[in-house]
């Protein structure tokens, strides 16, 4: 049987697994927007207690998780702190603003982790004529510094900086479990740190489709209407969430496993002439490699030629993702084509 190419684009391109898809056919499942459906209320029982938390909503994506949370924590016509390169902020279609009226306040970081002094200054009280900025937007893994882990203890901080400040706080989880594996830290340390946290399925933990929505009871009760609102209301979806739950229970172990063919990956490719690290060695699943003076369109193109297939994320930055269905050999594969892909580019 011929290989296909070797797919480092995200950690969404996962396939279900055979226990996911056994899951899916023999769910039992009801009406969602009635509150029927058992494996859906199973799913999230079980994620709320993961995070000692109240309560957990099924969303069909992370960016809905996203704006939902936003649009409860914050009113139209005020501002959200966030990172200069989150995902809320530069990857979700301006939905702060489209969807909810909130004003962004961008702010530039190392590596994902926003300074606390920083933030305390941003963080103001409606008055005078200016906005209030009363929402902190943090990320962990940070996507596009290179799936940085922010320690626990660091979001702790911006988390006491905001209560001092009168401010909500909304963890964009979408990888949150590759932190926890890279870092050891319990899941409900991060429980603690945010008002509500968004987790994803479909990424690291291989399920085909959902994210969850995680806080109090009561957020989550306005979470559900906000879900109707947007669109997101299911019906017999526990078709969907019993592949979440085989992903809960199954795969969070193995994430270590694409944290190490990260690691290896990103060795190779930075021995490469005119490539680096621009965010360091990865910490967990995600290698951003800069080829200096070369288009990284063009560093994809040619490596698509030899079967490989990773994505530009920025002008001269490549990124590799690693996930379950990439191996040992496809590392030793994207290893081998980059050299020549990078030689390529440079003569075009």
């Amino acid at each position: 049987m011929t290989r296909g190419p070797s797919d480092f684009r995200s950690d969404t391109v996962t396939k279900p697994t055979a226990a996911m898809r056994r899951a899916m056919a023999e769910a039992a499942v009801g009406d969602d927007v009635f509150g029927e459906d058992p494996t859906v209320a199973e799913l999230e029982q079980e994620t709320a207690r993961l995070f000692h938390r109240e309560a957990s909503l099924f969303v069909p994506t992370g960016c809905m998780g996203n704006q939902i949370a936003a649009r409860l924590h914050a009113r139209p016509g005020e501002e959200a702190v966030v990172e200069a390169a989150a995902h809320m902020f530069d990857w979700e279609l301006a939905g702060l603003a489209a969807l909810s009226g909130i004003q962004v306040r961008p702010l530039a970081s190392a590596r994902g982790g926003l300074d606390p002094d920083l933030v305390r200054a941003t963080l103001r009280p409606a008055g005078g004529f200016r906005p209030r900025c009363g929402l902190l937007l943090l990320e962990n893994t940070h996507n596009f510094h290179g799936g940085a882990v922010v320690p626990v203890e660091h979001l702790a901080r911006l988390h006491a900086v905001a209560r001092e400040r009168g401010a909500r706080v909304h963890l964009d989880g979408a990888r949150l479990w590759n932190a926890a594996v890279a870092s050891g830290t319990p899941l409900p340390a991060y429980g603690a740190v945010a008002d509500s946290l968004m987790v994803c399925l479909s990424k690291g933990l291989g399920a085909p489709v959902g994210s969850m929505l995680v806080g109090d009871a009561a957020f989550v009760a306005q979470a559900r209407e906000a879900r109707k609102l947007l669109g997101g209301g299911m019906r017999q979806v526990g078709v969907l969430a019993a592949a979440g739950l085989v992903a809960l229970r199954t795969m969070r172990g193995r994430l270590a496993d694409d944290h190490a063919r990260a690691r290896r990956l990103a060795r190779a490719v930075a021995a490469v002439p005119r490539a680096s690290l621009p965010t360091g060695d990865p910490d967990t699943n995600i290698v951003i490699v800069r080829v200096e003076g070369v288009d990284a369109a063009r560093v994809s193109a040619a490596l698509k030629a030899r079967g490989v297939l990773a994505l530009p994320a920025g002008a001269d930055r490549v990124r590799f993702v690693t996930h379950l269905d990439v191996d040992d050999e496809d590392v030793a594969r994207a290893s081998a084509a980059f050299p020549d892909a990078v030689a390529d580019a440079a003569r075009a």
